[in-house]
């Protein structure tokens, strides 16, 4: 088998088992999250939102990019993850140790008391995931895709589980916390088992030393994300309602669910296969313009649908008392529709080990949001979301532009490759969305929109011959047969 074929092949596969694994979690994810938001209040999830970006910012700090970092290095060593597996868990103590004595401050802020001991215990989560971050650098460099679905999935119905008898049995926003703690701790003790590898006590950290440069930048470029990603968590506890926070938090966690699906799928193979190519631009430009295709291909179908059923589906699921964020869902999910395809971009930037663009790249955007956000959160929240979707579809322009300086993709390429799944969605959703305006059955109109845009979308792709839909489909009844 040629390389070409193998890297084919490798990507195929890939591609496969992180679609089933993303699909297989949002299917589960959607039946617990269920569950447990019919058993909590809007306060409740409030509670945990506020909490939210010191958690991300802990997580990024203590695993500091060393996972892209190794992801992208030419030959990688047990030394290197050893320094790595030394240097998360001292980093990890020390942020731990800061956040629990930084608990009141935190408390103070959101004029929240319940949020000293939540806090101290929510923290937890990221202490122990930084046991596993060498082990899951070791799956994700050697493209285990099949062994992280495994992982995710056993994570996901094990912390579910969990989640559900304590908010059965009345423990409100401290078993959303402790959730997250099921959740992690079985993902740390999954990746020490399909990694096979053991620590050294030898511990020499000058391979943290050479990774540094490249890894420094990820951190910071994270760090920005994760306050893009809980800015308005933070906004809204601090100027409105733990009710308001508990809205934003249940439409973005569908949101996230949405696009998560996709970015799922793309993530585990994108940065390893495009980094492997990454010697080569034309074919990379190749392999990355059909990535780009089939992130088109099944983001904004999905992603506008999910939009306009955003009314039915809060409802329906989680009752009417949710109503509030039917219509931020709506706007976060036309946001979410371009999440895979900036990731995308901005993955193809991080193979060619171009960390300062990432950064300040990233940097840029956040500073650019946090401004708006300032300016703009007196007006209401939907104004804010509206700003925040406007400014981040954009910027796939200027991520576009970077891309350009690394690979021959000009602005028409990249046009001509997402334009034709991008008309059609937005058509048949747009369509779908005033053909059931007069249905007040919630059921009825849910299933006229999802059968519509669904069977009419894959009518007009098949009429097209379209090479991604119908390669698809081939695979998939590749699959089946074997």
């Amino acid at each position: 088998m040629s390389e070409e074929q193998s890297l084919k092949q490798k990507t195929a596969k890939g591609l496969f088992w992180g679609g089933l694994s993303s699909s297989i979690q949002q299917l589960l994810g959607l039946i617990i999250g269920i569950i447990v938001t019919r058993m909590l209040s809007r306060a409740d999830y409030g509670m945990i939102g506020m909490l939210a970006i010191f958690s991300s910012i802990a997580s990024i700090l203590q695993e500091s990019g060393f996972i892209a970092a190794l992801a992208i290095r030419t030959k990688v060593s047990d030394k290197d993850y050893n320094a790595v597996f030394w240097f998360s868990i001292l980093c990890s103590t020390a942020l731990y140790g800061l956040l629990y004595l930084s608990a009141p401050l935190i408390a103070r802020y959101y004029s929240t008391p319940e949020l000293i001991p939540l806090s101290r215990l929510a923290f937890l989560g990221f202490f122990i995931s930084s046991f596993g971050i060498a082990p899951r650098a070791i799956l994700f460099r050697n493209l285990r895709v099949k062994e992280n679905a495994i992982i995710s999935l056993t994570a996901l119905v094990a912390s579910g589980i969990a989640s559900i008898i304590l908010a059965a049995n009345g423990f409100a926003y401290w078993g959303l916390a402790i959730q997250s703690i099921v959740y992690v701790a079985v993902v740390v003790l999954l990746n020490w088992y399909y990694a096979k590898w053991k620590p050294s006590f030898h511990i020499d950290f000058s391979p943290i030393k050479e990774m540094f440069g490249f890894s420094s930048k990820m951190l910071i470029t994270n760090i920005f994300i994760a306050v893009n990603n809980n800015l308005f968590s933070v906004l809204l506890g601090k100027y409105y309602s733990k009710q308001s926070v508990g809205d934003f938090s249940q439409a973005n966690k569908w949101n996230n669910m949405g696009h998560s699906l996709i970015t799922g799928m793309i993530n585990g193979v994108a940065q390893p296969v495009l980094a492997n190519v990454a010697n080569d631009p034309q074919r990379q430009l190749a392999v990355f313009r059909k990535m780009l295709r089939f992130t088109a291909f099944i983001s904004f179908p999905a992603m506008f649908g999910l939009s306009i059923v955003s009314k039915e589906f809060i409802v329906i699921t989680i009752t009417d008392k949710w109503i509030e964020s039917a219509q931020m869902m709506q706007l976060l999910c036309i946001w979410g529709a371009f999440v895979p395809v900036n990731n995308l971009l901005s993955n193809l930037i991080v193979s060619r080990g171009r960390s300062s663009i990432f950064m300040f790249n990233t940097i840029t955007l956040s500073l650019l949001q946090i401004i708006t956000a300032c300016i703009s959160y007196p007006y209401g929240i939907n104004i804010m979301i509206y700003l925040f979707a406007a400014i981040n579809i954009l910027w796939m322009f200027v991520w576009r532009f970077f891309v350009s300086r690394e690979i021959p993709l000009t602005l028409f390429s990249m046009l001509k490759d997402i334009a034709p799944y991008f008309l059609l969605s937005a058509t048949l959703t747009t369509t779908a969305y005033y053909m059931t305006l007069g249905i007040s059955n919630l059921y009825l109109s849910l299933i006229i929109k999802v059968v519509f845009v669904a069977s009419i979308y894959a009518l007009v792709l098949w009429k097209m011959q379209s090479v991604i839909f119908l390669e698809s489909i081939q695979f998939i009844r590749k699959k089946h047969k074997s």
